[in-house]
């Protein structure tokens, strides 16, 4: 009935939905406020007032075309506006030519695949990774090439990754914020990282794309920042969503930036603008591009992110939890008590915790908490956690 490469992706299906899953189950049992489900990362805060009231200013008004099609790459002066926004923190800006408008951050991620790569090309993803990044280099005939992070850091392992680089490298994906870890990745190791591109781009003959996938860029943690890549490298590429920034999950609105320095902007734009058409998206929203154009300004209430961090990233370490402080996202990455994380998290469920085993980020051994939840739920969350804790000690 289905192809034999989907069934057996299936099988491989995200540990996130399928303890997402079971906790509705759970729920069900045990009752509503019994069950302490950390298992998607949901944005937990409704959308500013802003970008609700602009929508609904757009909604009610008698301009003409609001609804049509447009440019494949998404209204010019909405990519304006992300351009300029792109460009606060960027030593030579982009314009809208740079800019293409995409169906979320996911949508800019296939279109990208699409676009650059051949059969049997390879994409570097460092591990722990959205285990997501999988199949959108799978969709488009590519081979996806895992890397482990540090363990001791979790930023990138630079030589391990050198490593990996071969003449059939076409990429490699960064994700800071990270997502499950919530570490940002540190300019030295971005400029060391560019300068190991630049040499082997120089060895094998042709560019390497460096792909930021920056969902989480806005949310980060004790007035940090997370550098521009566009700063660091030459075919770096910044896919980006509204998903967790403005709490706009649900509407699938984001775009992809290119740096100026890429050799024919033109050329990559044209195959972002073909691959948006042709893969079924043909533009990002008309009204979201509308609305989060007048919108770029917002966020959602970082400060109360940073509380349940630190609530739970408290607790945990006192019980005897082993973990690197997120430094933005809304994550922890907690190593299992035992070595194996699936065992752990499937021990965890007699307390009634949901949590996502790290092999499911392709990083066994430790487990992800998301903490965009109910303050309340986190509370009433730590004597469970506590319990969990205690019955290893026992052992």
């Amino acid at each position: 009935m289905i192809s034999k490469e989907v069934q057996e992706n299936l099988k491989k299906s995200s540990w996130i939905r399928r303890m997402f899953v079971e906790g509705a189950e759970l729920k069900a049992i045990h009752g509503e406020n019994n069950v302490y489900d950390f298992s998607i990362g949901n944005p937990y805060f409704e959308p500013p007032k802003k970008v609700v009231a602009k929508l609904r200013e757009i909604v009610n008004s008698d301009e003409l075309g609001t609804h049509k099609y447009m440019d494949n790459a998404g209204f010019p002066d909405v990519r304006q506006k992300v351009a300029e926004d792109v460009n606060k923190d960027i030593i030579e800006p982009i314009s809208h030519e740079h800019v293409m408008m995409t169906v979320g951050a996911a949508g800019g991620m296939n279109v990208i695949m699409r676009t650059i790569l051949d059969p049997g090309q390879e994409v570097i993803i460092i591990a722990p990774y959205f285990a997501e990044y999988i199949f959108y280099i799978k969709n488009h005939n590519g081979v996806p090439v895992e890397v482990s992070a540090d363990p001791k850091t979790f930023e990138p392992d630079l030589k391990a990754l050198e490593a990996k680089i071969s003449d059939k490298t076409r990429a490699i994906i960064i994700n800071t914020p990270n997502n499950p870890t919530g570490v940002i990745y540190s300019e030295q190791s971005l400029k060391d990282l560019a300068a190991i591109v630049a040499k082997k781009e120089a060895e094998i003959g042709h560019e390497i794309f460096v792909i930021s996938d920056e969902p989480y860029k806005a949310i980060i943690y004790d007035n940090g920042k997370a550098p521009n890549v566009h700063n660091i490298f030459k075919n770096s590429l910044i896919v980006n969503s509204y998903s967790k920034s403005l709490g706009l999950a649900g509407e699938r609105i984001g775009y992809i930036a290119m740096n100026s320095k890429i050799e024919d902007p033109k050329m990559l734009m044209g195959g972002f603008s073909f691959a948006n058409r042709t893969l079924g998206f043909v533009n990002a929203p008309a009204l979201w591009q509308k609305v989060i154009a007048d919108s770029l300004d917002d966020s959602v209430d970082i400060k109360e992110y940073e509380k349940r961090r630190d609530v739970l990233y408290n607790h945990l370490e006192s019980i005897g939890f082993e973990m690197v402080k997120p430094d933005g996202a809304f994550y922890l990455f907690p190593k299992a008590m035992i070595e194996d994380d699936v065992a752990f998290v499937m021990e965890a469920k007699k307390y009634n915790l949901l949590l996502v085993p790290g092999s499911g980020f392709g990083y066994p051994g430790y487990f992800r908490i998301s903490y965009c939840v109910d303050m309340d739920m986190i509370k009433r969350s730590l004597p469970a956690f506590t319990k969990l804790a205690e019955s290893y000690k026992k052992k």
